[in-house]
C-alpha cells in the first residue's frame, strides 16, 4: 500500500472534480410506466439543463423520445413537476420555452395541443373515457394580478377549447381518475397554507359530458396535510394524511375514513413538486410503498387486510417516484454509495435492476465519505438532526494534531429535509479534507408534524440555533476545528446562512446561493406559491412588520464580521437578483472580504454544468483564501473585493 501524504486539510488532491460534479451526473425525475415501457425524466446540464423524456423498452433499450430543442418541464409553482403522462405509448408534455402542451405519438413529433399565451400546466392525467387531458392550469394572463389556478379538461387532439372543471380557490394538485372513469378526486389548498400545513381532499362524480357533479370534501382542513390521493384498483380511495402527526395511510370506504397504518414515520413529503408518489397498488389488496424515518427510507410491503407492513431488505436509504405495475416496481434511489438511479423490482424474483444511473462516474471507496446520522441538542431541551460527512480520502492525512475544517449545509425549503443518498457535491468537499454537516434542521420533514412546526413564527431562529448548535456539538466531539467553522446553503437555505452569519458569531465564512436577506421584499416580490408561505414562518403582515424587519440580514449588515461569496441567477423570479445585489453592495461598503458570481441565464437553482462548475470552484478558492490552505489543483481565480483587509 502507497503511504498517505501529509497535507493540510482542503489541501488534499481528489478525483471529484467540479468538472465530474457538474457534468458527470443527470438529474432523474417523475417515473411513469405504460404497459411494460418505463418512462422518466432526464434534467441533463451539459445540454443546458434541458429536461428529456426516455423510454425503457421491455427488452431494455433505453432511448430519448423527446428530440431537441423540446423541453419537458414546467413551472406552475415555478418549481414544475408532473410534466408529462403517457397513455399508449402516446407521450403528453408541458413544453419549458413557450409553456403549451405537446402530443407525440410513436415514431412522429411533437404538436401543441393548448394555444400560445400565458397558461402553464401541470399534473396531467389522461381520461381514456372521454378523449381528454385533466391537469392543473395556472393562468399568468392578467397583468398585475395574482396568476389563477384552476383544474381543467383539454382534447387529447387539440380540436376544442379547454374546460374549467373546477375553481375557486388559490391552488390544486394531485388530479387522479378512479379505474371506471367515474369519479374524480384532487387536493386544494388556500393562501396562507402551504401544502405541508393544511390541504382538502375532495371527490366529484363525472358526468357522460364529462363535467363534475355531487362535489364534496371528504377530508382535510387548516390542520391536516393530504398527500397522493389514489384509487385501488377495484375503486377505493386511499391517502396519505398527517391527522396524528405522522404522514400515515388512511382509506375511504363507504362514507368511513379508516387509518391502513399507524406508525411515527413519514409515508408522505412536501410537496414542493407535482407528480410525487410515495406508496402504488400491486392489487386491491397489497400496497408496496416507501417511508421515511429519521431521514431514511425504507421500502415495504402492505397487505390491506392484515395491516401488516413487511420491510422490503434493499441498500437504499433515499426512495421517490415509486410506480408499480405490470408485475414491477420502479422508483428512484440512491444510497450513500450508490447515485440516485432508476430501480426495476420484479415482484416475480424479488430481484432488483439498476436501470439507469445519474452517473456512471464510479467512485473508489477510498475518497468516499459515508455519512452517520447525529442527533444532537438545541435550544430548550430538544434535540436535532443532522449527517455527518467526516473527512475521506486514502490518499492523504493531516499534520499532527490539525483538525478539518467543517463546511455546515442549511437545506433549502426551508420545509425540505437533507437526504443521505450519494452526492458529488458533497463528496467534492469531503475528499479534499473538509468534513461536511448537513443539518435537519427544526422545520425539516421526515420527523412528524410538531417537528415540521418547530418553524412556524420562528423561521430564522430555530435553523439557525439548529445549525449553530450542531457545528458546536461536531466540534465538542472534537472531530472538527473550532476556528474553521464554515456554513453554506441555497434559497430558503441560504437565508438561514445569513441569518447564522449576521446574527451569531460562531461561523468564519459563508457561501450564499441565491438566498433570501429582505423578507419585506420578498412578501412582497415573490411568486404565488410562496407569497402566504411567511405568514406561518414569520407572521403576518403587515401587522408582523417588526417581525420581518429585525430578521432580515440586509437591516443588520452592521453585525457580520466575516467573508461571504454569493452566487446568483439573474432570472431568478422566487429569489430576484437585487436582494443579492443588495447584500453584497453593503458588505462591499463594509470593506469584508466577499465576492459575487451572477449568471446569466440561470434561475432559481443552477442548472447548466459550465455554472456549476463555476460556481463550486470558486467557492473552494474562496475558502482556501479565506482560511490561507493551498490548492491541490489550479482553479480559475473569482476576485475577492477587499480581501488585502482580511483579518
Amino acid at each position: 500500500m502507497t503511504k498517505p501524504q501529509i497535507a493540510p486539510y482542503g489541501s488534499w488532491k481528489s478525483p471529484i472534480t467540479s468538472d465530474l460534479v457538474a457534468s458527470g451526473a443527470v438529474r432523474l425525475e417523475q417515473v411513469i410506466l405504460d404497459g411494460e415501457n418505463i418512462y422518466w425524466i432526464e434534467m441533463r446540464p451539459a445540454e443546458g439543463g434541458r429536461c428529456v423524456v426516455v423510454r425503457r423498452s421491455p427488452q431494455g433499450q433505453a432511448a430519448d423520445i423527446t428530440p431537441p430543442p423540446f423541453n419537458a418541464r414546467t413551472r406552475v409553482h415555478e418549481y414544475g413537476g408532473g410534466a408529462f403522462t403517457v397513455h399508449n405509448g402516446t407521450i403528453y408534455f408541458s413544453n419549458f420555452t413557450d409553456g403549451r402542451l405537446y402530443c407525440q405519438a410513436p415514431e412522429f413529433m411533437p404538436r401543441p395541443i393548448t394555444p400560445e399565451g400565458k397558461l402553464r400546466y401541470a399534473d396531467l392525467v389522461v381520461d381514456r373515457h372521454r378523449d381528454r387531458l385533466i391537469c392543473v392550469c395556472e393562468d399568468h394572463i392578467a397583468t398585475g394580478q395574482e396568476p389563477v389556478n384552476t383544474l381543467i379538461s383539454i382534447d387529447l387532439h387539440g380540436s376544442k377549447r379547454s374546460r374549467v372543471l373546477v375553481s375557486g380557490n388559490d391552488f390544486y394538485s394531485s388530479p387522479h381518475l378512479s379505474p371506471d372513469g367515474t369519479r374524480l378526486a384532487w387536493l386544494t389548498w388556500n393562501h396562507p397554507d402551504m401544502p405541508w400545513d393544511g390541504t382538502e381532499l375532495w371527490v366529484g362524480e363525472l358526468g357522460v359530458d364529462g363535467s363534475l357533479r355531487k362535489v364534496e370534501r371528504v377530508a382535510g382542513g387548516p390542520d391536516e396535510s393530504i398527500f397522493q390521493p389514489e384509487w385501488s384498483p377495484d375503486g377505493i380511495l386511499y391517502f396519505v394524511s398527517d391527522r396524528t402527526g405522522w404522514w400515515n395511510l388512511y382509506r375511504r370506504h363507504k362514507g368511513h375514513i379508516k387509518p391502513i397504518i399507524g406508525m411515527e414515520t413519514e409515508f408522505g413529503a412536501p410537496q414542493w413538486f407535482f407528480g410525487m408518489f410515495t406508496y402504488a397498488f400491486v392489487s386491491a389488496g397489497n400496497i408496496i410503498c416507501t417511508y421515511n424515518d429519521k431521514g431514511t427510507w425504507h421500502l415495504a410491503s402492505l397487505d390491506i387486510e392484515t395491516q401488516k407492513l413487511q420491510r422490503i431488505e434493499i441498500s437504499y436509504t433515499d426512495i421517490s417516484y415509486l410506480r408499480a405495475g405490470s408485475g414491477q416496481v420502479v422508483f428512484i434511489a440512491g444510497s450513500p454509495a450508490e447515485p440516485a438511479s432508476i430501480v426495476r423490482l420484479d415482484l416475480s424474483s424479488e430481484r432488483l435492476e439498476v436501470l439507469r444511473r445519474s452517473t456512471d462516474v464510479v467512485i473508489d471507496a477510498g475518497y468516499l465519505s459515508i455519512p452517520r446520522h447525529i442527533e444532537f441538542p438545541t435550544e430548550h431541551g430538544l434535540t436535532a438532526h443532522a449527517f455527518f460527512y467526516p473527512q475521506q480520502n486514502g490518499d492523504y492525512q493531516a499534520p499532527p494534531g490539525e483538525l478539518p475544517l467543517l463546511l455546515v449545509i442549511s437545506h433549502g425549503g426551508p420545509t425540505s429535509v437533507a437526504s443521505s443518498k450519494l452526492d458529488l457535491m458533497i463528496q467534492y468537499w469531503t475528499s479534499r479534507g473538509i468534513a461536511v454537516l448537513s443539518v435537519n434542521y427544526g422545520g425539516s420533514t421526515g420527523y412528524g408534524r410538531a417537528y415540521r412546526q418547530r418553524l412556524n413564527g420562528q423561521w430564522g431562529i430555530v435553523d439557525v440555533n439548529d445549525c449553530v448548535n450542531g457545528a458546536i456539538y461536531m466540534v465538542k466531539l472534537g472531530e472538527v476545528d473550532g476556528d474553521r467553522l464554515i456554513i453554506r446553503g441555497s434559497s430558503a437555505g441560504g437565508y438561514t446562512t445569513l441569518c447564522a452569519l449576521t446574527f451569531r458569531n460562531v461561523f468564519r465564512a459563508g457561501a450564499d446561493y441565491y438566498g433570501v436577506s429582505d423578507l419585506e421584499s420578498m412578501r412582497k416580490e415573490t411568486h404565488k406559491f410562496e407569497s402566504r408561505y411567511l405568514d406561518r414562518l414569520i407572521g403576518p403582515y403587515p401587522e408582523r412588520q417588526d417581525l420581518y424587519r429585525e430578521r432580515s440580514p440586509l437591516n443588520f449588515v452592521d453585525r457580520l464580521s466575516c467573508p461571504v461569496i454569493f452566487f446568483q441567477g439573474l432570472e431568478d423570479k422566487i429569489v430576484p437578483p437585487e436582494q443579492t445585489e443588495k447584500m453584497f453592495g453593503a458588505l462591499l461598503h463594509r470593506g469584508l472580504p466577499v465576492s459575487y458570481l451572477p449568471f446569466e441565464g440561470e434561475q432559481h437553482g443552477f442548472r447548466r454544468s459550465r455554472n456549476i462548475k463555476s460556481a463550486l470552484d470558486a467557492e473552494l478558492y474562496f475558502y482556501s483564501k479565506i482560511f490561507s490552505f493551498r490548492l491541490a489543483d489550479p482553479v480559475e481565480p473569482v476576485q475577492i473585493q477587499n480581501i488585502s483587509k482580511k483579518g
